[in-house]
């Protein structure tokens, strides 16, 4: 297992926080440094000044939209991350949800497994310096009946494999990200129900005959060292909440349905209805300990590196860490603990 740090969203002026946390990642050896978008900062932009001021690390947008781009923007962009970046670039893709694709970039959140598979198919051949032809349900390219002509990237990317990582929580999208990505942006990974949502990336890898060793499961992690585990938790509770309770409607969070097929179904249907009756601190109370602590890293250094191991037991093979810390200096230190820990778990490569 390797490490790597998610950086999140830009707010304000932070990204030169982002940049210095990006920094002493890059020192402590972990492996990458994901950027973020939603509907503030685009990842792309973020991704090239991340990489404009680190060595080693890679750099990976988690995600870039695929409502946001056509899919032959998408290649380009990539492309050239990869270039500039010496060869260190991840391209993470993924399809939002519906509240974001159509109220913020006006496309429809129709049949998005579809739209994906025919996104990362054009992504792919754009990348290989192929010239794309395409003929499916939502994208032909070149368009018939008109002046268009098939076309092949001129920019080379540093690499010829580089990576493509899909963003999936439900069944159906695990299977076809591990039928035609090289990785998965994991959310809200449990290494108790591992099995469940690996034999769905298993199925996808096993119809493109390929198996686990060349693909990259990058589980996202929140870490608070606090020996108290209900304080180490506190500061989750908003962030678990958002997403059990506002990533979506009522009728399709996906990160809700989640929670509710590893158990906690109860618990995750009172967090968002609290939520979206905006009762949010209700809503962050509500959430379980159980629920937070199978999905993080909480409580002291010892406890933390014991976990390290059943994470990489159960098939992380890239452990993205979050911090909660108030400052910047805070959340370096709980990278320097963080990769102590992981040493003293003897989990690495």
């Amino acid at each position: 297992m390797k490490l790597g740090v998610n950086l999140g969203y830009v707010v304000g002026a932070d990204v030169h926080e982002h940049v210095a946390l990006a920094q002493e990642a890059d020192r402590l050896g972990y492996a990458v440094a994901w950027v973020a978008e939603a509907y503030g900062s685009d990842s792309p932009t973020v991704a090239s000044w991340v990489a404009s001021k680190t060595s080693t690390i890679d750099i990976g947008t988690a995600v870039m939209q695929i409502p946001a781009r056509s899919p032959a923007m998408t290649a380009m962009t990539a492309a050239t991350l990869d270039l500039l970046s010496g060869g260190r670039f991840r391209l993470g893709i993924g399809v939002s949800g519906p509240q974001v694709s159509e109220g913020w970039h006006g496309v429809r959140f129709d049949r998005p497994l579809a739209r994906t598979r025919e996104y990362v198919a054009i992504v792919k051949q754009a990348l290989a310096r192929e010239r794309v032809t395409y003929r499916g349900e939502f994208f032909s390219l070149p368009l018939p009946d008109g002046p268009g002509k098939s076309l092949r990237l001129t920019v080379h990317p540093q690499r010829k494999d580089l990576p493509v990582y899909l963003a999936a929580v439900g069944p159906q999208n695990l299977e076809l990200c591990g039928e035609i990505a090289d990785g998965w942006l994991a959310i809200f990974f449990s290494p108790r129900y591992a099995d469940e949502l690996l034999s769905h990336i298993d199925t996808g890898l096993a119809t493109a005959k390929r198996d686990r060793a060349d693909f990259d499961v990058a589980a996202t992690v929140p870490v608070v060292f606090d020996d108290d585990l209900e304080a180490a938790a506190t500061p989750l509770r908003e962030y678990v909440a958002l997403y059990l309770g506002g990533m979506g409607s009522r009728q399709q969070n996906f990160y809700n349905q989640l929670a509710c097929r590893m158990g906690f179904e109860a618990a995750a249907r009172r967090v968002q209805a609290l939520f979206l009756d905006r009762q949010q601190r209700e809503a962050k109370a509500a959430v379980p300990l159980e629920f937070i602590d199978e999905t993080s890293l909480i409580g002291s250094k010892q406890r933390v590196s014991e976990r390290l191991q059943e994470f990489a037991k159960a098939g992380v093979t890239t452990l993205s860490v979050s911090t909660f810390e108030p400052d910047l200096d805070s959340r370096c230190q709980v990278l320097r603990t963080l990769a102590e820990a992981f040493d003293h778990a003897g989990v690495g490569d």
